[in-house]
């Protein structure tokens, strides 16, 4: 049976030794955990033991390897939508990151491999792939979850077939200086779920609702996911997407990777009508996800401290 424990910060939810089967009572232990933590937090960490430790040293392994390439080979990456990109941040803590869209799918992970690596690696692509399926289970879990807290299950088939995944790569170069240096700014994530993995360099902070940031320690088989925009305008505000930040210092590198579920080109986000009543006004508009994705990437959206309530807030 899973636990709970309540420290300062996000809780923890173990994952561990479940089958994850909805309509069990081990499911419905869980989900009730999982709907404390997002109600108050908008984020907790999940204990997942299902990724063996060899295979998540290849994982690591294959990220040096990623970001070892020249940089004008990690420009190749540079279609569709801003976040499947290569990205970097100037100095003095650079920053780094790629994203594999549909990294879950085999023949989109081959894609994106043989992008870099045009005579093939097929180590890579297959470790990537088969991590970003076992990845999925949490993000899948977690989902269906919050649609059978909020009773709107019916929905289930529609949510999941209007989404794709695309996993984000990231590197932090250590600062070397035992100062603290912020190599990402507070944001909220505009997605639906968010689970990040880490190798054993902290940095991942979370703001909570007086506005402290507490740092975020992952074990080795800990997880942690986040709320993102658009499952908080979908639950019409009854999740909050939280504030986070990645701050870095020492003298180690910081890799770790991410896995958004991001709503699918053209998607139309709305709160289903049994989550708008008296008590809960509608507190977002409908929108389309790439005007809301065209809003983020504008002067406004870049200023913005509440992208949801700035773009859509009813």
């Amino acid at each position: 049976m899973g636990s709970l424990e309540f420290p300062i910060g996000p809780p923890v939810v173990n994952f561990c030794k479940q089958d994850l089967k909805p309509g069990t009572s081990q499911w419905d232990y869980l989900k009730y955990q999982v709907k404390h933590a997002l109600e108050e937090y908008g984020c907790f960490k999940v204990v997942y033991d299902k990724v063996p430790s060899d295979f998540r040293n290849d994982v690591f392994d294959g990220l040096k390897e990623l970001f070892n390439l020249p940089t004008e080979t990690k420009h190749r990456i540079s279609y569709g939508r801003a976040f499947n990109c290569y990205l970097t941040s100037p100095q003095p803590t650079l920053f780094e990151s790629i994203g594999v869209e549909g990294a879950d799918v085999f023949e989109m992970a081959q894609s994106f491999t043989n992008t870099l690596w045009p005579e093939g690696n097929p180590n890579f692509c297959k470790t990537f792939n088969s991590y970003a399926k076992q990845i999925s289970e949490i993000d899948h879990a977690v989902r269906r979850m919050v649609l059978e807290m909020f009773g709107v299950e019916k929905y289930y088939d529609e949510h999941f077939e209007s989404s794709c995944k695309v996993l984000r790569l990231m590197k932090y170069k250590a600062p070397e200086t035992n100062e603290k240096r912020v190599g990402i700014e507070s944001h909220t994530d505009e997605g639906i779920v968010t689970v990040i993995h880490q190798n054993q360099i902290e940095g991942l902070e979370i703001q909570s609702k007086d506005g402290e940031w507490i740092s975020v320690e992952l074990s080795p088989h800990s997880f942690f996911v986040i709320i993102g925009d658009v499952l908080m305008g979908w639950t019409n505000g009854r999740l909050r997407a939280p504030q986070h930040r990645v701050c870095v210092r020492g003298y180690n590198d910081r890799y770790s990777l991410a896995l958004f579920s991001m709503p699918k080109p053209g998607s139309i986000v709305k709160a289903p009508e049994e989550l708008v009543d008296e008590e809960h006004p509608l507190q977002f508009k409908p929108f389309e996800y790439d005007k809301f994705y065209e809003f983020l990437c504008s002067d406004v959206g870049l200023n913005s401290k509440s992208f949801l309530e700035d773009f859509c807030g009813a």
